[in-house]
């Protein structure tokens, strides 16, 4: 079963408190008991130690003195809550703090012969002669290599376990306040990072079901802006990408349906018999341009795909741009004648080497001369200028024609793309030509830009590298 976020986070949160709250119940109460008896037993002995430097200087006891060490100890009892006796070397007990329930002249050896041989034990009622378990401190009072006397200090188990239990309620208190903090803490993180995620994810799966207009949740100054900004950016690319393949495929079909749709048409009727075998070559014609039409089509798309996929090695060569735009034009010789177009050449020098792929290169001047000619107004004029500047050389080619509105501008470049103004002229074309212009320049690693104004005329520029002589 798939657990979420939130539910992690609360199951962590619970596991660290209910983990803290069994240490502090078992190895802390332990700890903390161990430290409290050791604390009780060190004040217990130099108690002890005081009492008999202080108050039993003399090594003989008198019995005189017993009622004064009986309210001494008794005040002791009193101010350390600890129970003292004092005994005889054979074990009697000669004083005894608690007045109200005195042990005076009982014998510990009776109850526990071993007990007077310890320095100090942890939980004992010696054998029942105590009323509760106490902690037990025994200082002997030693004279010329002989014991005559011990101190006994008692101070009650209860008391020691009731002191434990107290810190260690303090500790579950402080425990809880700062499990509530930590809550607080935990709960402002899940803000600040699942229910971003959350709303991420969820963006993400409506994109990639194609709800592309699904609004991302606006995270300004968050860790995840950056994040939620890229599939936003994502998003809008498989947008564009899929309203290309929409237009892509809508184009594709308009400029095959068209030449199939005559080629189709024509050959019905000439096997139906519906055209006269003597008007038979007219047609012909006619589908014989259809198929170049398609056959152009097809290479110029496979030639994009290509480029797409960097499937088109370049083969770089030294070549002179000049003596290539000369040979480029004359095959346009009689397009130009037809439509009383003049080409004008300007070269800056007589030679200009560049490091090219020449095929491609060829390709790229052919476009665009065939773009210029195309949408060139009769009687008028095609400018090709070619200039060095550092280690680029700029290639002109400039009509004065019907010119690209502000607005297409930028789409020229744009597959299968035809503005308005030119499709009663561009009979021929695939829309594909500049496409495949652009993608060879920038496989070069150059560029290609476009200056226009509507009813004057275009003029693309392209840069390619000089060659460098060694």
């Amino acid at each position: 079963m798939k657990v979420s976020l939130r539910i992690k986070y609360l199951m962590s949160y619970c596991v660290i408190i209910v983990s803290l709250l069994i240490i502090m119940n078992t190895y802390a109460h332990s700890l903390m008991y161990n430290t409290i008896v050791e604390q009780t037993e060190t004040n217990m002995y130099n108690e002890a130690d005081m009492i008999a430097n202080s108050y039993l200087t003399n090594t003989y006891l008198v019995e005189s003195s017993y009622p004064s060490l009986r309210k001494l100890f008794a005040s002791i009892e009193y101010l350390t809550n600890a129970r003292a006796f004092i005994t005889n070397a054979n074990g009697k007990i000669l004083i005894d703090s608690h007045i109200k329930k005195s042990l005076e002249g009982k014998n510990i050896n009776n109850y526990d012969s071993s007990f007077l041989d310890y320095q100090s034990i942890g939980r004992t009622n010696i054998n029942g002669l105590l009323d509760e378990d106490s902690i037990a401190v025994i200082y002997p009072i030693v004279a010329s290599m002989e014991t005559n006397a011990y101190i006994v200090l008692v101070s009650s188990h209860d008391g020691i376990e009731q002191k434990v239990t107290q810190y260690i309620d303090n500790i579950i208190i402080c425990l809880f306040i700062l499990s509530v903090i930590v809550l607080i803490i935990l709960f402002a993180l899940y803000l600040e990072s699942v229910l971003p995620l959350k709303s991420m994810t969820k963006a993400a799966k409506e994109y990639s079901s194609g709800h592309f207009d699904y609004p991302m949740v606006e995270i300004p100054g968050h860790d995840y802006a950056e994040l939620a900004a890229s599939i936003r950016y994502l998003a809008d690319k498989m947008r564009d990408m899929n309203d290309y393949q929409k237009k892509f495929i809508a184009n594709v079909s308009h400029d095959f349906r068209s030449p199939l749709t005559s080629i189709k048409g024509y050959t019905t009727a000439m096997a139906d018999g519906t055209i006269p075998p003597e008007m038979q070559g007219k047609y012909l014609d006619i589908i014989l341009f259809e198929t170049e039409r398609l056959t152009k089509l097809t290479s110029n798309l496979l030639e994009l795909s290509q480029f797409e996929n960097n499937g088109i090695p370049m083969e770089i060569s030294t070549f002179d741009i000049n003596n290539e735009i000369k040979r480029c034009s004359a095959t346009f010789e009689q397009r130009c004648t037809d439509k009383h177009i003049s080409l004008e050449l300007t070269f800056d020098s007589k030679e200009l080497y560049v490091d090219a792929d020449l095929s491609k290169i060829e390709q790229v001047i052919q476009n665009l001369l065939d773009n210029a000619i195309k949408f060139s107004n009769n009687d008028s004029i095609i400018e090709i200028h070619t200039t060095q500047k550092g280690n680029k050389i700029f290639v002109s080619v400039k009509d004065h024609g019907i010119g690209i509105p502000k607005d297409s501008i930028n789409k020229v470049w744009d597959r299968f793309y035809k503005t308005d103004l030119s499709r009663g002229k561009d009979k021929k074309g695939t829309g594909l030509g500049l496409s495949i212009t652009r993608e060879i320049i920038e496989s070069h690693g150059e560029n290609i830009n476009v200056i226009s104004t509507e009813g004057v005329g275009t003029e693309f520029i392209f840069t390619l590298p000089a060659h460098e002589e060694n």
